[in-house]
């Protein structure tokens, strides 16, 4: 995972971790990203965010003062900039009610309506690796902490999915 962007941030730095629709390339992002990192500031205030796209499909932001300072306004201003600049790129991001899964022929997002479903016709089951953006802190996803199997989520509690062999 190219995590790089993130070297001189700590662990405890807060972290956004929201998916594109569809595989894009850094270099698309970055022009804009950089400039919207740049301008990151409420009320006096200049965030230091990093962002890297994992995947070419995760767009993943940290900034360290968030995580001790929270801003309310802070966080909104930066995730409308993002959502702006996906429109003006032709991007869009998965909406907050997906579920992105890793399958064998990459990751694929489902709306959560589809989870029973794609359960029972064996698209899904509790081995399925489970993307958690939900994580908040960068120490998470620097420990590993993106991608679970489908039985250790809400999803396997939800559904009674065990994992193999319980």
């Amino acid at each position: 995972m190219p995590l790089s962007a993130f070297a001189a941030l700590p662990d405890s730095a807060r972290l956004w971790l929201l998916a594109l629709t569809r595989h894009t390339e850094a270099s698309v992002l970055a022009p804009e990203l950089e400039a919207l990192m740049g301008r990151w500031r409420h009320k006096g205030v200049q965030y230091q965010g990093a962002w890297t796209l994992l995947e070419n499909r995760i767009l993943a932001v940290a900034e360290p003062t968030l995580s001790s300072q929270p801003s309310g306004c802070a966080i909104d201003g930066m995730l409308r900039g993002v959502h702006q600049l996906t429109e003006r790129l032709g991007l869009a991001l998965e909406g907050p009610q997906a579920v992105l899964v890793r399958l064998a022929d990459g990751l694929h997002a489902f709306p959560r309506a589809e989870l029973e479903a794609r359960l029972a016709d064996g698209t899904l089951d509790a081995s399925t690796t489970v993307l958690d953006l939900a994580l908040l802190t960068l120490g998470e996803l620097r420990q590993g902490k993106l991608e679970r199997p489908l039985s250790a989520t809400w999803i396997g509690r939800k559904y009674k999915q065990q994992a193999v062999g319980l």
